[in-house]
C-alpha cells in the first residue's frame, strides 16, 4: 500500500459500521469505565484498522494466508467483537452493582475476562504486524502499519496500568494476572496458525480470530477454575483472592462435562480409524499388511503415548477441579446422569418440550431435504428455512424453560461437533451419508472440508442466552441471536415454491415466511455497494421485522412481569447498526451479528 492512503479505503462500509459501534459503546460507558477500559478498546480498534488496511493491501498482491475466497480479512471485526461484548456486559453488571444486585467478585471476574480477550487481540495483531513487516518488501512498507504498532503499544501500556491498579495486594498477584492474560494471547497465536493451516480456505483472519479467541477464553476459564480450587486446597497463597472467585451454574458445569465426554469419544474414534489406516491396509483377500517399519512404529508409539499421557493428566486435573466446585454426586459419576436428573426434575414440561423439538426437527429436515433433492429451489431459500426453524424451536423454550434451553443448546452443539468429526474423518458407516446430507445446505462460506453454517447458526442463537444468565436488566438480550438471525433474516410475505415430484409440478405453499435476504435477492434494486450483493430493500425489511418482533416480545414479556428499562431510541439504534453490519460485512454474519446485537442491547 502506498503512503497516500485515501479516506475511502480507510472507511469502507464494514469499517465504518464497526467504528460507529465502538463509538456508541464508549459513549454509553460510565466515566469509571471510560478511562480504564474504554480508551484501551478504542486504541485497539484503531490499531486493528491500520493492520487490516495494510494486510488487505499486501494480500491483494501476494498470498499471505490461505483464507476464504471472496471475503476481506475482517481483522478489525474479529479483533473488537469479544472485547466490546465483555465491556458491554461489564457496563450492564456495573448498573446491577450500584443497585447491590451484583457482587464485587462478578465485576472483577468479567474484568479479567475482558483483559484476557484484549490481550488475545493484542498479541494476534502484533503477530500479524510482524508477519507483514517480514513478508512485505521494504519499498512497500507503509505508515499505516507503523501507526498500528504505536496504538498497540499504547493500548498495552494502559492495560498494564489498569491491571496494576486492581492488584494492590501483592506483586505476585500482578505477575499472575499479566501472565494469565498474555498466556491467552500466546495460545491464540499458536491456535490461529494451526487453524488456518489445518483448514485452508475455510475462514478469514477475522473469523479465525473470533473462533480461536473464544476457544482460548472458554478453556482458559475451565483451567482458571481448576487452578484456583487446587491452590485454595493445597496452599495458602496471595494468588487465591476473592476477585478470582465467581459462581458457576450447575448447567454450565454440566455442559463443560458433556463437551469433555464428547471430546473423549470423538478422540477415541479418530485414533482408532487413524491407527487402522496407518498400520494396516486391506487387500482383495483376507491378508493384512503392516505399513510402517519397526522404527516408525516405535516413534509413532512414543509420540502417541506422550500425547495421551498429557491429555489424560490435564483431563483428570480438570475433572478433579470440577468435583471440588460442586457437591452433587452426579458430576462425580457421569455428565449424562446429571443431564437426565436435570431433565426429570420437571419431567412433564421438559419431556414435552423434547418431544416438540424432535417432531419439529424430523418433519422440517425431511421436508426440506426432500425439496432440495427433487427441485431446483435456490439454496439460499433452503438455508434460510433453518433460521425460521430456530424461531419455532427456541422462542417457546426461552420463554417457558430458559434453563432447560441452556442445556439443550449444549447438547445440540455436542451432537453437531460429533457429526462434523464423523463427516470430516468419514468414519464408517455414517461418514459418507452425513457428508451427502450436509452438502445439500451449504453456501459459499462452507468448504468441502469444513462446514460451519450449522455451527454458526446454533452458536449465534445460544451465546446470547448463555451470556444472559445471572443479572440481566435488559429482557431482550437473551433473544439477540434469535431476533437477529431468525427474524432479521425473515419477514412476513406471501410466497409459493414449486418443485417437481414424480414428473408433476406440485405447488407447495411455503407459508408467509421468506427471509429478508431473499427479498433483497428477488426484489432488491438499490445495492449498498457496487461489488456487494446486499440491497437497501432487504436491509430495511430485516430492520423493520426485528423492530416489530421486539415490540411483540416486549408485550409478551410485560405480561410476565418484566419491565422494559431501555429507551426505544437505543433499541432502534441497536437494530439499525446490526442490520447495517449484515449489509456490509463479508464475514460469517451468523457468528458476528448476534454478538454485535447482544453487545448493543446490554448498554
Amino acid at each position: 500500500m502506498s503512503t497516500t492512503t485515501s479516506s475511502s479505503s480507510f472507511l469502507n462500509g464494514e469499517r465504518a459500521v464497526v467504528l460507529f459501534f465502538i463509538a456508541h459503546i464508549l459513549f454509553s460507558l460510565p466515566f469509571s469505565l471510560l478511562l480504564s477500559h474504554g480508551v484501551p478498546l478504542s486504541l485497539l480498534a484503531l490499531a486493528a484498522s491500520f493492520v487490516e488496511i495494510s494486510y488487505d493491501a499486501a494480500a491483494s498482491s501476494s498470498s499471505l494466508f490461505r483464507t476464504r475466497r471472496g471475503a476481506s480479512s475482517g481483522i478489525l471485526l474479529g479483533t473488537v467483537t469479544l472485547p466490546a461484548l465483555l465491556l458491554s456486559k461489564l457496563t450492564q453488571l456495573s448498573r446491577g452493582f450500584s443497585l447491590a444486585q451484583v457482587s464485587f467478585q462478578e465485576i472483577h471476574y468479567i474484568t479479567l475476562q475482558y483483559w484476557a480477550t484484549s490481550a488475545t487481540s493484542f498479541v494476534v495483531l502484533v503477530f500479524l504486524s510482524l508477519f507483514l513487516l517480514h513478508r512485505t518488501p521494504l519499498s512497500r512498507k507503509d505508515w499505516g502499519l507503523g501507526f498500528g504498532l504505536c496504538f498497540l503499544f499504547l493500548q498495552a501500556s494502559l492495560c498494564f496500568l489498569a491491571l496494576a491498579s486492581t492488584s494492590s495486594q501483592s506483586g505476585l498477584q500482578l505477575t499472575f494476572k499479566l501472565s494469565w492474560v498474555l498466556g491467552h494471547g500466546l495460545a491464540a497465536v499458536m491456535l490461529i496458525q494451526h487453524f488456518l493451516g489445518t483448514f485452508p480456505s475455510c475462514a478469514s483472519i477475522g473469523e479465525a480470530l473470533l473462533v480461536t479467541a473464544g476457544i482460548v477464553l472458554y478453556f482458559g476459564d475451565m483451567l482458571l477454575l481448576t487452578v484456583m480450587r487446587l491452590c485454595g486446597l493445597l496452599m495458602s497463597s496471595d494468588l487465591v483472592t476473592a476477585e478470582f472467585e465467581t459462581s458457576r451454574s450447575e448447567i454450565g458445569i454440566i455442559i463443560q462435562l458433556v463437551y469433555c465426554s464428547d471430546r473423549d469419544c470423538c478422540l477415541a474414534f479418530c485414533y482408532i480409524q487413524y491407527l487402522s489406516n496407518i498400520f494396516f491396509v486391506y487387500g482383495n483377500g483376507p491378508q493384512i499388511q503392516l505399513l510402517l517399519s519397526q522404527e516408525d512404529t516405535v516413534r509413532f508409539g512414543d509420540q502417541l503415548f506422550s500425547f495421551l499421557s498429557l491429555y489424560w493428566s490435564w483431563l483428570a486435573l480438570y475433572h478433579y477441579g470440577c468435583s471440588l466446585c460442586m457437591n452433587f454426586i452426579c458430576i462425580l459419576f457421569s455428565g449424562m446422569i446429571s443431564v437426565l436428573s436435570f431433565v426429570l426434575s420437571d419431567s412433564f414440561k421438559r419431556l414435552s418440550l423434547c418431544i416438540y423439538w424432535v417432531c419439529v426437527i424430523c418433519l422440517s429436515v425431511l421436508y426440506v431435504y426432500d425439496i432440495s433433492k427433487n427441485s431446483r429451489v435456490e439454496r439460499i431459500l433452503l438455508r434460510k428455512y433453518y433460521h425460521l426453524l430456530a424461531v419455532l424451536m427456541f422462542v417457546p423454550a426461552l420463554i417457558l424453560q430458559p434453563e432447560f434451553l441452556d442445556l439443550g443448546f449444549g447438547a445440540a452443539l455436542a451432537v453437531f461437533l460429533t457429526l462434523e468429526i464423523i463427516r470430516i474423518w468419514r468414519i464408517w458407516p455414517l461418514g459418507q451419508p452425513i457428508h451427502q446430507f450436509m452438502n445439500a445446505f451449504t453456501d459459499h462460506r462452507d468448504s468441502d472440508f469444513l462446514i460451519v453454517s450449522h455451527f454458526s447458526l446454533l452458536l449465534g442463537c445460544a451465546l446470547p442466552i448463555w451470556l444472559s444468565s445471572g443479572y440481566n436488566d435488559r429482557p431482550l438480550t437473551p433473544f439477540a441471536g434469535i431476533l437477529s438471525l431468525g427474524i432479521g433474516d425473515t419477514m412476513v410475505i406471501f410466497s409459493f415454491l414449486k418443485y417437481m415430484i414424480f414428473g408433476l409440478h406440485v405447488a407447495v405453499n411455503f407459508g408467509y415466511f421468506v427471509q429478508a435476504s431473499l427479498i433483497g435477492h428477488k426484489y432488491g434494486v438499490l445495492r449498498w455497494s457496487k461489488t456487494g450483493k446486499k440491497t437497501i430493500e432487504g436491509t430495511t425489511a430485516g430492520i423493520t421485522s426485528v423492530l416489530a418482533s421486539c415490540w411483540l416480545l416486549l408485550l409478551l414479556l410485560a405480561s410476565s412481569g418484566y419491565i422494559f428499562t431501555q429507551h426505544w431510541f437505543s433499541l432502534l439504534l441497536s437494530v439499525t447498526v446490526s442490520g447495517l453490519l449484515e449489509a456490509y460485512t463479508a464475514q460469517l454474519d451468523n457468528a458476528f451479528i448476534p454478538l454485535f446485537f447482544y453487545s448493543l442491547l446490554c448498554l
